[in-house]
C-alpha cells in the first residue's frame, strides 16, 4: 500500500466528515418522511434517494482518497465546488445567512487546498513532478 501525504490523509478525513454530514441529513429526511412532516411524499422520497446516493458517493471519495486513488481526489474536488456553490446561495438572496455560508465555505476551501496538495504529492510519487 502506498504511503499517502498528510495533506491527502487530512483531505480524506474532511471529505469523510462531509459524507457523514450527508448521512445525517438522510436520517433527518427519513424521520421527516415517516413522521409526515413533508408537503409532498413523492418529492420527499426523491430528495431522500438523491441525498443517499450523494452521501454514498462522498463517502466513497473519502475512502478512495485514503487509498491513493485519483478518482477519489477528483470526486472530492467536485464535491468541494458543489459545497461552495451552496455556500454562495446561502450568502445571497432574500433569506441570506452569511454565517451559514461561511460555515459551508471555509471547510470547502480548505478541502480544495488539501486535495490539490494531495494531487501534487501523488504526482511526485509517480515521478510526474520534480521533487524540488
Amino acid at each position: 500500500m502506498t504511503r499517502i501525504a498528510s495533506s491527502e490523509r487530512t483531505a480524506a478525513v474532511l471529505v469523510g466528515l462531509e459524507g457523514l454530514g450527508l448521512v445525517v441529513l438522510v436520517g433527518w429526511q427519513l424521520v421527516a418522511l415517516v413522521s409526515g412532516d413533508t408537503d409532498s411524499v413523492s418529492s420527499a422520497i426523491a430528495l431522500l434517494v438523491l441525498t443517499a446516493i450523494g452521501a454514498a458517493a462522498v463517502v466513497a471519495f473519502a475512502v478512495a482518497i485514503a487509498r491513493d486513488a485519483s478518482w477519489g481526489r477528483s470526486g472530492g474536488v467536485v464535491t468541494q465546488l458543489l459545497i461552495l456553490a451552496v455556500a454562495l446561495g446561502a450568502l445571497t438572496g432574500q433569506y441570506a445567512h452569511p454565517l451559514i455560508a461561511l460555515a459551508l465555505a471555509a471547510p470547502a476551501v480548505l478541502g480544495l487546498i488539501l486535495l490539490i496538495a494531495g494531487s501534487r504529492a501523488a504526482a511526485r510519487r509517480r515521478g510526474d513532478l520534480p521533487t524540488n
